[in-house]
């Protein structure tokens, strides 16, 4: 009796099910008046990509852009803020340059100036104004100690192989061409001549984001909260049986509502920066025993940064770089009223708590203030204006980006972890991931050691320039 009874509740329960479906159907025809669709995601998406910075609109263009046929994919972009307040992306320095130590980073750098100059020519949108990413094509001046010689040496050696413009000098040609420098202790800089310097964020956030709705790439604020996976067992070489997953539904909650909107899907794009991690996670990865792939995480995390705003009227001019000393610390001019932006990354006993987006003003006067003003003797006088803090999506095992598919949730593909480096390598990033989809390869930018395959098998690629 009981069983029949149980079969009985399932029968009323999809009877219910099909009523509810009903009534659904009813208000949602487009005469219904209670019915506005207009913030809801489709039903089903070929691509769902969860993030809309710089990195999620960059894969968006290159997915429309390099499909075989126009229309062909469906896309949506999901991303919890549209106003973009917290966003990496619009709260960068909006540097690029090519003096990287890993030969991938230097060819993204450079895909990505190129892009950039040519913005126009792939940004476009009828009947809409250019864009002007005011770029500052100044250069990054790099300042290295007796002990780190010779790996900018070095550097500057595989730099220069892949193409970039880039010179080395000694303290003497430093003097001479920024006299407003204080040589002491710098042994050794290279100085970037072409391709290098910095523009406005903001207008290739918003240029990238104008096209893709141009080319048909639907838009949802929400946050993606599940995913609904199938699961294959396949056996290894070894014989080992490994579980590979399928992600077939993401939820997407609607900003301030409790309610959720199932969206079936074909591929998952994970570019949601510094918490990418979280998103991960909500797909299995890294709920695993230790030591295995199943057990291993997506080693990024928010890691909090300030950049500082000072006006200094004696400071260095309007040729000036933006310099990177030997202690971390940074800067750049902005604009021509004598003002400048700057920072350093703190060590890893001094990561502030990355809660919150407060600004920690000690850190300038104790931390950043002293070095700046022993390296540019100008900045003894400087008066701090405005300060804000954004997030890296800082990758704890080796500052790289993630790019690609992962091995066990097969349709998930990352393009995150860039730990400040996101913004300026976007458009090559962007390419590779839909290349990575469409043709099954990287094409452009060979990027297979930045799988995500490198956190399992233990294999670090450091980069030795961040900043």
């Amino acid at each position: 009796v009981p069983h029949t009874g149980s079969t009985v509740g399932r029968l009323g329960e999809e009877d219910i099910n099909e009523k509810l479906s009903e009534i659904k159907k009813k208000i949602q025809s487009p005469l219904h008046p209670l019915y506005d669709s207009s913030y809801l995601p489709p039903d089903h998406s070929d691509v769902v990509i969860v993030g809309g910075g710089v990195l999620g609109l960059s894969v968006a263009y290159w997915l429309k852009k390099l499909e075989k046929q126009r229309g062909a994919l469906r896309v949506l972009v999901v991303e919890r803020d549209l106003t973009y307040s917290q966003a990496s992306s619009a709260l960068s320095l909006g540097g690029i340059h090519q003096q990287f130590s890993l030969p991938e980073n230097i060819h993204l750098s450079l895909f990505s100036a190129s892009f950039l100059r040519n913005i126009n020519e792939h940004l476009a949108v009828v009947d809409a104004p250019p864009l002007d990413l005011q770029f500052n094509p100044l250069g990054y001046l790099w300042l290295a100690s007796e002990k780190d010689a010779a790996a900018m040496e070095n550097n500057v050696k595989v730099q220069r192989q892949e193409g970039a413009k880039v010179c080395l000098m000694s303290p003497d040609q430093l003097r001479n061409k920024f006299p407003w420098i204080n040589t002491e202790g710098v042994a050794l800089a290279s100085y970037g001549m072409e391709d290098e310097g910095w523009f406005d964020p903001w207008c290739l956030l918003q240029g990238l984001r104008r096209k893709v709705q141009s080319m048909g790439v639907l838009f949802c604020q929400g946050e993606v909260t599940r995913f609904v996976s199938s699961t294959d067992r396949m056996l290894t070489k070894n014989h080992k049986e490994v579980k590979l997953k399928r992600i077939y539904e993401v939820h997407v909650k609607m900003d301030n509502s409790l309610e959720y909107q199932p969206v079936e899907c074909a591929i998952v794009i994970n570019a949601a920066g510094a918490w990418s991690a979280q998103i991960a996670a909500l797909a299995g990865i890294g709920k695993g025993p230790p030591d295995t792939l199943q057990g291993t995480k997506l080693p990024v995390e928010p890691r909090k940064r300030y950049v500082y705003v000072w006006h200094c009227p004696q400071g260095p001019g309007l040729e000036s770089p933006l310099v990177a000393d030997t202690s971390g610390t940074y800067f750049r001019r902005e604009g021509l009223g004598s003002n400048y932006l700057g920072g350093r990354s703190p060590t890893e006993e001094e990561e502030p708590d990355p809660g919150n987006l407060e600004v920690d003003h000690d850190f300038f006067q104790d931390k950043v203030w002293p070095h700046l003003a022993q390296r540019v003797p100008a900045f003894e006088t400087l008066k701090v204006q405005n300060a804000w803090a954004g997030y890296y999506d800082y990758n704890t095992f080796d500052q790289n980006g993630v790019v690609g598919p992962h091995p066990l949730v097969v349709n998930m593909f990352f393009a995150t972890g860039f730990s400040g480096h996101g913004l300026q390598q976007a458009p090559g990033v962007g390419r590779a991931v839909a290349e990575m989809i469409l043709e099954g390869r990287f094409q452009t930018i060979n990027l297979d050691s930045f799988l995500f395959s490198r956190f399992y098998l233990g294999e670090k690629i450091q980069e030795d320039n961040i900043i």
